[in-house]
């Protein structure tokens, strides 16, 4: 029976600036699972965005759109769409302010606009194609995530939509959650399901929607490359990804 879970956020945590998994994370998830220990991913991406990287790293459990849809061995779980009322208000409001937006499901996403280049920069960034177009993508479906793009923060316009949560991820974006939303509710739903306890679980991570997770689990750890803010929280931080971050935080807590 697995005694200890970890869970891994992906960009800039599982996957350097180019994408890809450096051979030494793979390599000691590997020796994780062999130690028994269960291996869990935990990130802002759709299930769609990331479905290589778990068959790559052969990992059935995750926590996807940072928290709001949970998948335990293959099946959902948890499902915590945002309300249709703010999401339409909110879509409203940034059409006026000329914020181009992005809607998320489980299985695909759409923009409000095509040909945006706040949108390409920001994708370009998690390697993704520009969606299709369809303002009205929102109806009919559960939107889990969406993105809206700015330049600046926009500190007075997001105060007006006080039932959603938002979290800057690029200097063009941010994530648009639930109220109340995170990757520490979503961790908490697998570690109920796994039959494990919090005190022993570990979490790796880098950005600023990682601040609940890292201090939800009993060993918060941030990458050498995390925002200064994640590595105050953390109970460690490890070096970077291209300095085989993964690796050196695993042998510092004897998981590997």
């Amino acid at each position: 029976m697995h005694k200890k879970i970890v869970f891994f956020d992906i960009d800039g945590t599982l996957v350097d600036e180019h994408k890809n998994i450096p051979l030494s994370a793979k390599q000691a998830i590997e020796e994780l699972k062999r130690n028994d220990v269960y291996v869990a991913i935990a990130t802002g991406r759709a299930p769609f965005m990331f479905e290589e990287i778990r068959k790559e790293l052969d990992i059935n459990s995750y926590v996807s759109f940072n928290g709001q849809h949970v998948v335990f061995e293959g099946e959902v779980i948890y499902e915590n769409p945002i309300d249709q009322e703010p999401l339409e208000t909110l879509y409203e409001a940034s059409a006026l302010n000329n914020f181009p937006m992005i809607f998320i499901c489980d299985k695909d996403m759409r923009a409000t606009t095509d040909n945006h280049p706040h949108i390409k920069e920001s994708l370009a960034n998690l390697k993704l194609n520009y969606p299709q177009v369809d303002s009205n993508y929102y109806h009919g479906r559960p939107i889990y995530q969406a993105l809206l793009f700015c330049e600046q923060d926009q500190n007075a316009f997001i105060a007006k939509h006080n039932a959603l949560d938002f979290i800057r991820w690029h200097r063009f974006s941010y994530d648009v959650l639930p109220g109340g939303g995170s990757k520490a509710v979503g961790i908490d739903k697998i570690i109920s399901a796994s039959g494990l306890n919090k005190a022993d679980a570990f979490a790796f991570g880098d950005g600023l929607n990682d601040m609940e997770m890292i201090q939800e689990v009993g060993v918060g750890i941030a990458m050498g490359n995390a925002v200064p803010s994640l590595k105050k929280v953390a109970d460690y931080t490890t070096s970077t990804v291209d300095e085989q971050g993964i690796l050196k935080g695993l042998e510092y807590y004897n998981l590997i």
